[in-house]
């Protein structure tokens, strides 16, 4: 049993925390923004809340966060109270928020300054991923950091790997955003165009779905993207952070993403039709949209 902070409560981090308690046995000390939900997971799992996320990682040996974005990593970790203020010599921070590799970088050098262990570890998976401790975790950083870290992080995970130097983590997170923008909007379009034919959409995915076209997409998402349902998992507003930070890296290191470049404006898009919450699959709206005008 190791002592465990969490700091971000939103729908990845609130399971995800729970697992270190329940699966982990370990005790767990979270800190959310909004003090009730830290209180609320607190007494949900027997674990505790604190104030700060100073307060929350003081004397831990591991310390876990999961927040929006880089100004909110920065604002957790080295701001005023910021867990990097608490942390003891030795302890490990794993960061699972999908965030910038310059980031990552920049803590992991400040981590070191202060004689302790920082992995990028962002997560892939979605709301039900870490609702059913299942993610897949791509670390970057100190093998020997990983090491000590990775039985910790397998409490709610079914893949753990270090794929590089610190930096790695968030580089393989882009490459999985990168992926997924593709495969949505060949479904959508897909979708759209069997309707558009008069096919009988079940029939179809049905003969396709055992080929080279199945993806986890069509698997579990070609359905509610055919009935026009778009609330089972990640926000487009957030997947638009997220190739934001892709073409962003993408231009520093001179690789060509212009497909990547499309369907980014295509979700802006879905935000102008107000679909800033609707999940990833909501591409095949701005198509029907279209059809409507």
């Amino acid at each position: 049993m190791a002592k465990v902070a969490f700091i971000g409560l939103g729908v990845m981090g609130y399971p995800m925390a729970g697992y270190l308690k329940t699966k982990g046995g370990h005790e767990v000390t979270v800190y959310n923004r909004t003090t009730a939900k830290a209180e609320k997971w607190a007494n949900e799992y027997g674990g505790k809340f604190a104030e700060t996320p100073r307060g929350a990682a003081e004397d831990c040996d591991f310390v876990f966060a999961c927040v929006g974005n880089d100004d909110d990593l920065r604002s957790v970790t080295t701001g005023p109270d910021g867990a990097f203020h608490g942390l003891k010599a030795g302890s490990i921070f794993i960061d699972n928020t999908t965030a910038s590799a310059d980031v990552a970088r920049e803590l992991y050098a400040a981590a070191k300054e202060k004689g302790c262990g920082f992995i990028d570890a962002p997560v892939s998976g979605g709301q039900a991923g870490a609702e059913n401790g299942v993610l897949t975790v791509m670390c970057g950083g100190d093998e020997g950091d990983f090491d000590k870290a990775k039985p910790v992080i397998d409490c709610f995970a079914k893949f753990v790997g270090l794929m590089g130097s610190s930096g790695a983590g968030q580089l393989t997170k882009m490459v999985n955003q990168i992926c997924i923008a593709g495969v949505v909007q060949g479904l959508s379009e897909a979708i759209h165009f069997a309707k558009k034919a008069d096919l009988d959409v079940e029939k179809v995915i049905s003969a396709v779905r055992g080929g080279a076209a199945q993806s986890w997409q069509m698997e579990n998402r070609w359905e509610t993207m055919e009935q026009g349902k778009f609330d089972y998992g990640f926000a487009v507003d957030w997947m638009r952070k997220d190739l934001g930070i892709c073409l962003q890296t993408a231009n520093e290191t001179g690789a060509r993403l212009p497909v990547t470049a499309l369907v980014d404006q295509f979700y802006a898009e879905v935000q102008a039709m107000g679909g800033n919450r609707w999940d990833t699959s909501s591409l095949i709206a701005r198509l029907e949209n279209a059809d409507r005008k």
